[in-house]
C-alpha cells in the first residue's frame, strides 16, 4: 500500500489534536495510509525515521527542515496547523515543488489576491492539491458545497453566515451581567478562539473566512473590499439592549451580496436578527451559513455545525490528507491497470493503423 508522508507544522491546540488522532490510528485503519515524517514548531523540529524512532534535529528554519524530511518522491503532504503568515507565504512554493498542502491557516487563501492566485496557479501547474476544508467552518462541507454548485453550472448570488465559532459561543453566553472580558478568557481557555483572541474580536478572522468563501464562489474579493465592524464591549452592550427590547438575537454575521450589474457588497459585523432569520438558530460554537444561488433563489441552502474546536479542526485536516492519499493510490492503480491493458493489447496482434 502506498503511504503518504506528513510534515506537521504547529504543535498548538490543533497540532496536538492531530498528533493524538494519529496516535489512535497507529497501525490500523486510516493510519496505515499516513506516515508522520516530521513535526515542527517555532522552537524545534522532530524527525521520525522509518523505524519509528524519533530524532531531534536542529535547524534555523524549522518548517523547511520538516519539509525536507518528506524526501524527494512519493506522496508528500505539509499539514499547516499554525497561524503563521510566514508559513502561509510558502504554501505556493511547496505546491510548486510537488508537495501537497493541507491547512487550517486562513492566511493562504484568505490573504491578499496575489497570494491566493499564486497558490492556485502553483497547484495547477504542479498537479498538487491544496486542502483547505479546515479554514472555514472547521471542516463543515462549506467550500466543497460551493465548489460543487459552481461545477454543476450554478451561480452564487449571496452568502450569509455565522462564521466564527468563538464569537458565536461568546454571544450565546453573553447575558449583560458577566464581564465580557471574562467570557473571552474562558473561550480562549477552551480553545475556541484564535491564539490571539484579538483576531476574532477585530473581525479579521471572519473577514478572511468570507474572502475564502467568496473566492470559492467565483468572486475575487480583495481584503479591502470587505467592510468590517469589530466586536467590543461597548458595541455589544448597545446591541444587547436592542435585542432584548425587540425580541431579537445577536449574531456576528458575514455577508456577501452579488447584485445585478456585477457589483458586490461584502461586510462583517454584529447584527440583531429576528428569531425567524435563517442565521438565528444554532447554539454554542455552531456555524450557520445560508447560500443563495440560481438553484436556491428564495429558500437558501443551509449548512450548520460546530465551527470551532481543536478536535473538529484536526479531523478536517486529516480528512483532506486522507483524501489526497486515497486519490494518489487510485491514480497509481489506474495507471498500472492502463499499462497492463496496453501491454496485453499490444501483444494481441490487433491495433490501429493511421495513414
Amino acid at each position: 500500500m502506498s503511504v503518504a508522508k506528513l510534515a506537521l507544522l504547529g504543535t498548538g491546540n490543533v497540532g496536538r489534536a492531530v498528533l493524538a488522532r494519529l496516535d489512535r490510528w497507529e497501525g490500523r485503519g486510516p493510519g496505515e495510509r499516513l506516515q508522520l515524517a516530521a513535526v515542527a514548531n517555532t522552537r524545534s523540529v522532530r524527525l521520525f525515521a522509518g523505524s519509528g524512532a524519533a530524532l531531534r534535529a536542529q535547524d534555523g528554519d524549522q518548517a523547511q527542515a520538516a519539509v525536507r524530511a518528506l524526501g524527494e518522491s512519493g506522496v508528500r503532504i505539509v499539514l499547516d496547523a499554525t497561524a503563521s503568515d510566514a508559513v502561509a507565504a510558502r504554501h505556493a512554493e511547496w505546491l510548486a515543488s510537488g508537495i501537497h498542502v493541507v491547512t487550517a491557516c486562513k492566511l493562504g487563501q484568505g490573504a491578499g489576491l496575489e497570494r491566493w492566485r499564486a497558490i492556485g496557479e502553483a497547484a495547477a501547474r504542479a498537479g498538487t492539491r491544496y486542502g483547505d476544508s479546515a479554514t472555514v467552518g472547521a471542516g463543515l462541507p462549506l467550500l466543497r458545497t460551493i465548489r460543487a454548485l459552481r461545477d454543476g453550472g450554478d451561480r452564487i448570488h449571496g452568502i450569509a453566515g455565522v462564521l466564527s465559532g468563538s464569537l458565536a459561543w461568546l454571544l450565546s453566553r453573553h447575558d449583560g451581567l458577566r464581564p465580557f472580558e471574562e467570557l473571552v478568557d474562558e473561550a480562549r481557555a477552551l480553545g475556541y478562539t484564535e491564539p490571539d483572541p484579538r483576531q476574532d474580536l477585530s473581525g479579521e478572522d471572519v473577514r478572511r473566512k468570507l474572502l475564502i468563501l467568496a473566492r470559492a464562489a467565483g468572486v475575487a474579493l480583495a481584503p479591502e473590499d470587505v467592510a468590517v465592524r469589530p466586536l467590543d464591549a461597548g458595541t455589544l452592550a448597545g446591541a444587547h439592549a436592542q435585542a432584548c427590547s425587540g425580541g431579537g438575537v445577536l449574531r456576528y454575521v458575514a455577508r456577501l451580496e452579488c447584485r445585478d450589474g456585477g457589483s458586490v457588497c461584502a461586510r462583517v459585523g454584529l447584527e440583531v436578527l429576528s428569531a425567524a432569520d435563517p442565521l438565528a438558530a444554532g447554539t454554542g460554537t455552531d456555524n450557520r451559513v445560508a447560500i443563495h444561488s440560481d438553484r436556491y433563489p428564495l429558500q437558501p441552502l443551509l449548512i450548520q455545525g460546530p465551527g470551532a474546536g481543536a478536535d473538529v479542526t484536526a479531523a478536517a485536516l486529516l480528512d483532506d490528507a486522507l483524501g489526497i492519499a486515497g486519490d494518489a493510490v487510485a491514480y497509481a492503480a489506474g495507471v498500472a491497470a492502463s499499462r497492463a491493458s496496453a501491454a496485453r493489447y499490444a501483444g494481441s496482434g490487433w491495433g490501429w493503423s493511421i495513414a
